[in-house]
């Protein structure tokens, strides 16, 4: 069974959409744009908007929320997050908004109670900062940005 940790969620509006899974396997929560009556977020090609949910968080301490984009925003519009996934720490309590890039080749329409990311909760293990006069020797060395190839070894 899989492990769970309670998610405080507090409206800010009587129009925001609780977080919810769309299935039982589901690993994100959905996440839905709060806009006021009537109004659409339209989101030229190339532009970045912070799109409101109308929700604060109270993630437990030793967790984070990542927000991650929906696959099927991304593959059929070019709907997806700037900085790839966005990090929630457990300390902030301000409004959770997403931010959204259109990488497509039309504009697109944000319209209230779209399903815009899915949010995913996961442990958070902190490192300990130990300075080293030099770091062990592996077979990858110093190879950087492509350095193992796009193909496995035959």
């Amino acid at each position: 069974m899989t492990p769970q940790v309670q998610l405080q969620v507090h409206a800010l509006t009587d129009r925001a959409t609780l977080p919810a899974y769309q299935s039982a396997g589901a690993a994100g929560l959905d996440l839905h744009a709060c806009l006021p009556p009537g109004q659409v977020l339209g989101l030229a090609v190339g532009a970045i908007a912070l799109v409101p949910t109308g929700l604060a968080l109270a993630i437990p301490e030793g967790y984070e929320g990542q927000v991650r984009a929906r696959s099927g925003l991304a593959a059929k519009h070019g709907i997806g997050l700037p900085n790839g996934v966005g990090t929630i720490d457990s300390d902030y309590r301000g409004e959770l908004r997403v931010a959204l890039i259109n990488w497509g080749s039309e504009p697109f329409a944000i319209e209230h109670g779209m399903r815009v990311a899915q949010l995913v909760i996961s442990p958070v293990v902190r490192a300990e900062v130990r300075p080293v006069g030099a770091l062990d020797q592996t077979v990858r060395g110093q190879g950087g940005f492509g350095s193992t190839g796009l193909h496995a070894a035959r």
